[in-house]
């Protein structure tokens, strides 16, 4: 069985404001496992409880299409391997500045990464934006800064400032390292690449964590396989939302791609308001404003 080669021009678009969407509620789940499990702990419970829907992914892809074009070599191996690293301390920095401020406000320090992607991309990978794609890219990010700074800062801000800025400089670094495991894989269908970088990476995201906790800490991996139901719940939905991610990359810079995903703020604002009865300021909101246009402002460029 075969699938169309050529996809939609506005596929990534979709692919990444689903994941978006997705990895909102996942970020939801997993906050409410750091108390439970600790930082690390609810850092695992993406990847562990992801790595069986990951599979699952490959195999139902196995199913439909050929993966004999895909060519993992040393190349794909190093490059998923650093994404996932950086992927693992990324979560990590960002649950604890979870715990320092607001959810809307800690994810929002987050997605400064859009412009520290746009210059890794360009040193790691070669891949320039237009003129007025960086433009854009900009005047997203400074949109969410402007959020960022809307509420006194005083300690628990400064930190939490410190943890979500270092959380999106490694999530902009696994970004380019799982652009180019994909592209590492040679000329097979984007969706194969996805795919099978999304299953690698999880899988050896696992075998490390893993393996740090039976030698530091064996008490939070029992509690969290007791915890399986809600670990369960965040590991399927960090699963699917990596998937649309990485079908994001595989047809588009990872710089364009987390600069679309900027609209999780938007998602995140409103779990804040449902769940955790955090409403924005009026500078939150225009942040929020300048973020929405410079996405579109991005989409009008990539057209």
């Amino acid at each position: 069985m075969s699938l169309a080669l050529d996809p939609p021009a506005w596929l990534w678009i979709a692919c990444t404001v689903a994941g978006a969407g997705v990895q909102t509620a996942r970020n939801a789940m997993q906050r409410s496992l750091t108390d439970r499990l600790g930082t690390v702990g609810a850092t695992h419970v993406r990847f562990l409880f992801g790595l069986p829907f990951g599979l699952a992914f490959l195999a139902a892809m196995a199913l439909a299409v050929d993966l004999s074009p895909l060519r993992p070599g040393a190349a794909f191996a190093a490059w998923t391997f650093a994404g996932g690293m950086f992927q693992i301390l990324g979560t990590a920095l960002m649950l604890a500045a979870m715990q320092s401020r607001s959810f809307v406000v800690s994810i929002a320090y987050v997605k400064t990464e859009p412009v520290q992607i746009a210059l890794f991309g360009l040193v790691f990978l070669g891949e320039h934006l237009s003129m007025p794609a960086t433009v854009a890219v900009i005047v997203a990010t400074c949109g969410v800064l402007l959020m960022s700074i809307s509420e006194r800062q005083g300690p628990a801000g400064t930190r939490a400032a410190m943890l979500g800025v270092a959380s999106g400089a490694m999530f902009a670094l696994s970004a380019v390292g799982f652009r180019g495991g994909i592209l590492a894989l040679g000329e097979a269908p984007f969706y194969a690449r996805a795919t099978a970088t999304l299953a690698a990476s999880l899988a050896m995201q696992t075998a490390v964590l893993t393996g740090w906790l039976l030698w530091r800490d064996r008490r939070v991996l029992v509690a969290i396989f007791r915890l399986w139901r809600p670990s369960l719940l965040a590991g399927a939905a960090g699963a699917l939302a990596s998937q649309l991610w990485f079908l994001a990359f595989s047809l588009q810079t990872a710089a364009a791609v987390r600069t679309v995903a900027l609209v999780e703020i938007l998602f995140a604002q409103a779990v804040s308001r449902r769940l955790f009865a955090q409403r924005a300021s009026r500078r939150e909101a225009i942040g929020m404003a300048l973020m929405v246009g410079g996405v579109l402002a991005l989409l009008w460029a990539a057209a």
